[in-house]
């Protein structure tokens, strides 16, 4: 089986080098990711200039490739340079992709530009605080998800979220409550006056999301869909204004 490992982080992150040491357990692996971070690049594409792709030591058991562009980027040139691939493994990103964060999530956006091309994905993230992650503790949770969906049968783009001490899995669905994008006004060591862009906690959210999930400290797994068209308003629609058809 050939794998594809791919990340935002960057290829020099712990995360992806975890994610491919999991991969090779699995099969023939070669890593595709950003030459630097691109955190929050969501499903940009890099449309106004040529892209890179350089061979990069950084991984001694896996042939590698930097990319100066998005992790969408990064898995259309890796399918493009390399045949037949089965699998695309996204991660494990150094923050969670849990909620609203979907949207803007360059790991699940690599993933998603995987599904796009017609390969099965999966993009893990993990929760961050003052300490790194321990990614050596992680590597048989990784394992355990990548065995479960591991298959024709499996969804072919899922979004995993792996606590730091799991107690287990469980099959979640996406947060859509409130948004919870926060823009706080600030200003720069010459008073000029800059913004960041965070994120507030989540409080109330219902027993089957992702974000109950890590709240309990269970593995979430969210099948996704590249659909994007709201049905039950279309057909509602529909049947309120009835255009021609064709």
């Amino acid at each position: 089986m050939r794998i594809l490992v791919t990340n935002d982080d960057g290829i020099y992150s712990p995360g992806i080098a975890a994610l491919a040491r999991v991969a090779r357990r699995y099969g023939e692996v070669r890593v595709v990711a950003p030459d630097v971070e691109q955190s929050a690049a969501s499903h940009a594409v890099t449309a106004g200039r040529p892209v890179s792709y350089r061979p990069t030591p950084a991984f001694r058991d896996a042939e590698a490739y930097r990319v100066n562009g998005t992790p969408a980027d990064c898995v259309a040139l890796a399918v493009n340079r390399w045949e037949n691939i089965d699998l695309v493994l996204s991660g494990v990103n150094l923050g969670l992709n849990i909620g609203n964060g979907i949207w803007h999530s360059g790991t699940v956006a690599a993933a998603k530009q995987a599904a796009l091309l017609g390969i099965r994905a999966i993009a893990f993230s993990t929760p961050v605080g003052a300490d790194e992650p321990d990614f050596e503790a992680l590597e048989p949770h990784i394992a355990s998800v990548v065995e479960l969906l591991n298959g024709e049968d499996h969804p072919r783009l899922v979004n995993v979220n792996i606590p730091r001490a799991p107690v287990g899995m469980c099959w979640t669905r996406q947060y859509i409550g409130s948004y919870d994008g926060k823009v706080v006004p600030d200003t720069d060591p010459v008073g000029r006056e800059i913004f960041w862009f965070t994120v507030v906690r989540v409080e109330e959210y219902e027993s089957d999301t992702d974000i109950w999930a890590i709240e309990n400290n269970y593995i979430s797994i969210t099948p996704l869909r590249l659909n994007l068209t709201d049905e039950p308003e279309l057909e509602h629609l529909r049947a309120r204004h009835p255009f021609d058809r064709a």
